[in-house]
């Protein structure tokens, strides 16, 4: 990859809005005076997928896993008949993306049946030759419809989000239903957020003392979503954050446990509400719950619409 990607000035693509300063109020009042909070207690957990970076109609990780499954359909025709392995030999998505919406909907049976289908891809992989292969689909893949890197299609206005919070003390982490090791390998270059602090869903390890390395069971150890976002933000970090942002109705579990705790909390909810030609798809799928209960609930609502000048870096 190139250099690393950094934030230029301080919410440069953030319009002066109502949301822009909640966000500045809140920093000032937990940096400086009564309500100011120690450094190492100024905690921020950031969902990826929606709220980083672009996530519909086709988000990165699906991406990849569509192609090692039409690859496997390739080696084995026989699994052409079958869900999920049908819709991508035909190049029709939609079947995971209802998976997905199904889920947070509370069904999760044709969920089962793609992470069945998921963990067949890294069986026996040891974990270093896993994050080569996702390296490699960083350096060379694109957008399928945006036709840009994946490196070219974060939002801009989050990366300075990222590092107006560190530049106050702030120590960010990434916190996402997407699978851990798959964002390891570009959340220091796409954010600056280094891959010890990336908590995520996480396919089962196990080691092999022959040959001295970890390598990946044919389980997935736990699905990073909804309740077990909090559970995982305790057990990795051991810290209630102070600042949560999401996107969709299971980030709500997370953006509760920021903002009602002991100290002050802020938590942010992205909106994809802009349909202009700017590139970010519009949709309230999956944030229903999430959208309606904003006001009731105390979260602040990013619209992608209003409140951001620009959505992906500048020149791109």
């Amino acid at each position: 990859m190139t250099e690393k990607r950094t934030s230029t000035t301080a919410l440069a693509s953030w319009r002066d809005t109502a949301t822009r300063r909640a966000i500045t109020d809140f920093v000032a009042s937990v940096t400086a005076g009564p309500n100011a909070v120690p450094e190492e207690e100024r905690v921020a957990v950031f969902d990826n997928d929606g709220t980083l970076w672009t996530e519909k109609p086709m988000q990165a990780q699906l991406h990849y896993i569509a192609d090692g499954w039409r690859a496997a359909a390739e080696a084995d025709p026989s699994l052409a008949d079958r869900e999920p392995y049908r819709s991508v030999v035909a190049g029709d998505f939609g079947w995971l993306g209802k998976a997905i919406d199904k889920h947070y909907e509370g069904d999760d049976g044709d969920l089962q049946v793609l992470v069945g289908a998921l963990v067949g891809l890294v069986e026996d992989l040891s974990v270093e030759a896993y994050a080569e292969a996702v390296a490699h689909f960083y350096h060379t893949a694109k957008h399928p419809t945006l036709g840009r890197p994946y490196a070219d299609v974060v939002y801009q206005p989050m990366v300075e989000l990222l590092g107006y919070l560190e530049a106050n003390g702030f120590t960010c982490y990434i916190v996402s239903g997407g699978e851990r090791d798959f964002m390891r390998p570009m959340t220091e270059h796409n954010y600056g957020i280094p891959p010890e602090r990336v908590i995520g869903s996480a396919f089962g390890l196990s080691y092999d003392e022959e040959t001295a390395r970890v390598k990946y069971a044919a389980s997935l150890s736990f699905f990073d979503d909804g309740p077990e976002k909090p559970v995982r933000i305790w057990s990795r970090i051991g810290r209630r954050p102070i600042l949560a942002c999401g996107n969709s109705n299971g980030d709500m579990p997370m953006l509760d446990f920021a903002s009602r705790g002991a100290r002050p909390g802020l938590a942010l909810l992205v909106h994809h509400d802009d349909d202009s030609d700017r590139g970010d798809a519009p949709y309230d799928k999956g944030a229903e719950r999430a959208l309606a209960s904003a006001g009731d609930r105390g979260y602040t609502v990013v619209s992608v619409r209003d409140d951001w000048s620009s959505v992906f870096p500048a020149g791109h």
